[in-house]
């Protein structure tokens, strides 16, 4: 699909504990959820009842060996409820209940009905997930489609010390918070044809990051309505750019 651009390890011996012979660890045991993605309920503090999501633990994840980069997906407006399945229509849980192989934790959490995304909340779920897998806490990117875009957008101007990059997908933002959001790099996709969420909601808050000195990049796609989320999620340059952020230091945690 044609589109333009708008921006426009190695084994450690430990050491010798006699001198008969070198003691060697034992390699960490893989998960054995490792490559699958799975339901969870996880209690956050806060919130009155346990949140709902899908989570997909890496070929080769292992509580004990390295540290893990973590991506958070935040679904749109038709996936709300309590149905978990809804969660696994599009984007990222679909492609991982497929079959498809991502070098990263996955976690897809489920609103309730009439409900938004909220940055405390997303603030506090990490905390949660930091707790009970082993995640890099310098490499958590988020991403989201639709009411999931302007989710990510409304957790990176909230809590910018929480994200290393965030790729929002036909989301929206508020311009003028959106230099909050200075230190997340931002790769950010809409469909021209988009008359649920123009793609201009998205584009006035790339311009403003820009404009404020942050590194912000949008991928129109011509002809496209507001499932942009099919060719963005499809794009052979998403995982390779979210696996390269990096944030420049360890950044806080709850």
């Amino acid at each position: 699909m044609q589109r333009r651009h708008l921006m426009l390890s190695p084994l450690a011996l430990p050491g010798l504990f006699s001198s008969a012979c070198a003691v060697i660890d034992a390699p960490p045991v893989p998960s054995p959820t490792a490559g699958t993605q799975r339901a969870v309920a996880l209690d956050v503090p806060g919130l009155a009842e346990p949140v709902r999501c899908w989570l997909y633990e890496p070929v080769g994840y292992s509580a004990g060996g390295r540290p893990w980069p973590l991506v958070v997906f935040l679904h749109g407006s038709g996936e709300r409820g309590r149905e978990l399945e809804r969660v696994a229509v599009h984007g990222p849980p679909k492609h991982a209940r497929a079959g498809r192989h991502y070098p990263f934790l996955l976690c897809s959490p489920q609103l309730d009905d009439n409900r938004r995304w909220q940055p405390a909340e997303l603030h506090a779920l990490l905390g949660v997930l930091r707790q009970r897998w082993h995640i890099d806490p310098q490499r958590v990117l988020g991403t989201g489609l639709s009411l999931g875009g302007a989710g990510v957008w409304d957790w990176a101007t909230s809590y910018p010390d929480d994200l290393a990059a965030i790729a929002p997908v036909c989301g929206f933002a508020d311009a003028q918070g959106a230099c909050l959001a200075r230190p997340v790099p931002v790769r950010a996709y809409h469909g021209d044809a988009d008359t649920v969420v123009p793609v201009a909601a998205q584009q006035r808050a790339i311009d403003t990051l820009r404009a404020c000195g942050g590194q912000a990049e949008l991928i129109v796609y011509p002809g496209v309505g507001h499932d942009s989320w099919n060719p963005a999620y499809d794009d052979p340059a998403l995982v390779p750019w979210l696996m390269a952020q990096r944030a420049p230091s360890p950044r806080s945690r709850p």
